[in-house]
């Protein structure tokens, strides 16, 4: 049977009508790579199925948090028992006590949550907690870093922003980034440049520890050490946003597997199961700081809700399950290996491939990735013949070349061995692109 999308055409072109773009986010609607986006209807552990009943392998997991497979029986459940006894309520419940607890129990550099209804809100507020706690304004971010779409962020961003060129946005006016400084992932020189001219007035340094909004690229050894000892030398705060990696790659999250200690740590995807969540976590002395056991304002309606926790602790006992991360690497490794030789027979050395843990990502470039200008350089119209080659062949990816592929504890070895026949149709098709 051919592959189909006329039915996703249909979806597609109705939602223009009355969904800006036809979608809810901007990568959604395939404007990097081309072509149409299949209108999901549903999803079962691995994999995905769309309007026309095109089934894929899923390697795009909700964007991370699907690290148990989709509908997951445990999460469902919970989630279907916690609608039941009412699906907001605006007063305080134990879940979010429950789930907080998990937290601080998995992650050592955290006392204390406060739980919001994004990454994006959660990295907003550790970074009006970073300015209220330190007095000071200026914070240091990393060009090609993606810490959500708050105006004072949106600058030299990566994920969407790259895909559509657009490092910035209209509408951000420039005073809301005026204390935002630009440096490059990886550069511990820079950073150490940045303190040396403004030292005394910085606030804080924004860091995702594996970069995954640009690709994945992976933290030069001692960088992210070297962030936190700047930050400990001038009396600023180092907050690791691990919207992605928390609970991705290792159980504590990055900063477990690097061995660091930030001063703040947000949170988001796989904390909530799926549903919408974030959260910023860190030392009790940081977070009491936040009303309203402190001046620093930020509150939410629908914070904390009780459906988003019952998912989540459902996710987090799942991740606690003997072996589970030992097995997911294993899995991952797998993966990886197989798409480099598959890649090396058409394309060698014009591939360069990154992964941590369960994140991983293949570069149309001969590499290293280390920072925002080598993932630039990486050849896109290799990268969308390689997609939409995946694609038809029933692999689904994330539609840009500065997206993360997320692998799932429901990804099986046939789902695997599929992936890898594929890839080596799909990067000869890319090859076409880089003659």
């Amino acid at each position: 049977m051919s592959y189909s999308t006329s039915q996703s055409q249909a979806a597609f072109e109705t939602a223009k009508k009355v969904l800006v773009g036809g979608v809810n986010s901007p990568v959604r609607a395939f404007a990097a790579v081309g072509g149409v986006p299949p209108f999901i209807t549903s999803a079962s552990g691995s994999h995905i199925t769309d309007v026309d009943g095109n089934t894929y392998v899923d390697y795009v997991a909700s964007y991370g948090p699907a690290i148990l497979g989709h509908a997951y029986p445990a999460v469902t459940e919970a989630i279907i028992a916690a609608a039941k006894r009412g699906t907001s309520f605006g007063a305080p419940t134990e879940a979010e006590r429950r789930l907080a607890e998990v937290v601080v129990a998995a992650i050592d550099s955290v006392e204390m949550v406060r739980f919001v209804s994004s990454g994006t809100e959660a990295v907003m507020t550790a970074v009006r907690l970073a300015r209220g706690v330190t007095g000071r304004s200026p914070i240091v971010k990393c060009v090609g870093c993606y810490h959500g779409h708050a105006d004072a962020l949106l600058v030299a961003a990566g994920s969407g922003a790259m895909t559509l060129g657009v490092p910035s946005s209209p509408g951000v006016p420039a005073g809301a980034t005026a204390d935002t400084l630009l440096v490059n992932y990886n550069d511990l020189s820079a950073a150490g440049e940045a303190f040396a001219q403004c030292g005394d007035d910085i606030a804080a340094v924004l860091v995702e520890p594996v970069a995954g909004n640009m690709g994945v690229v992976i933290p030069a050894e001692g960088y992210l050490q070297g962030l936190k000892d700047l930050c400990d030398k001038h009396g600023a705060l180092l907050i690791l946003d691990e919207v992605m990696t928390g609970f991705r790659v290792a159980y504590g999250g990055a900063q477990s597997l690097y061995g660091i200690t930030p001063h703040l740590t947000t949170l988001g995807k796989i904390i909530g199961g799926g549903m919408p969540v974030g959260a910023v976590a860190g030392p009790a002395d940081i977070l009491s700081q936040l009303s309203p056991a402190g001046p620093i304002y930020q509150a939410g309606t629908l914070s904390g809700n009780p459906v988003t926790m019952a998912a989540g602790l459902a996710t987090l006992e799942g991740l606690r399950a003997d072996g589970f991360y030992e097995q997911l690497e294993q899995r991952s490794a797998s993966l990886a290996a197989g798409l480099e030789q598959a890649a090396e027979a058409v394309l060698p050395g014009k591939v360069c491939f990154n992964r941590v843990g369960s994140m991983l990502s293949a570069f149309f470039t001969p590499g290293p990735v280390t920072d925002y200008s080598s993932a630039a350089a990486c050849n896109l119209k290799a990268f969308s013949a390689y997609f939409h080659h995946m694609l038809e062949a029933g692999i689904y990816l994330a539609p840009s070349q500065f997206e993360a592929g997320f692998v799932s504890a429901a990804h099986s070895e046939a789902d695997i061995a599929k992936t890898i026949e594929a890839a080596a149709g799909a990067f000869a098709a890319a090859a076409k692109e880089m003659d």
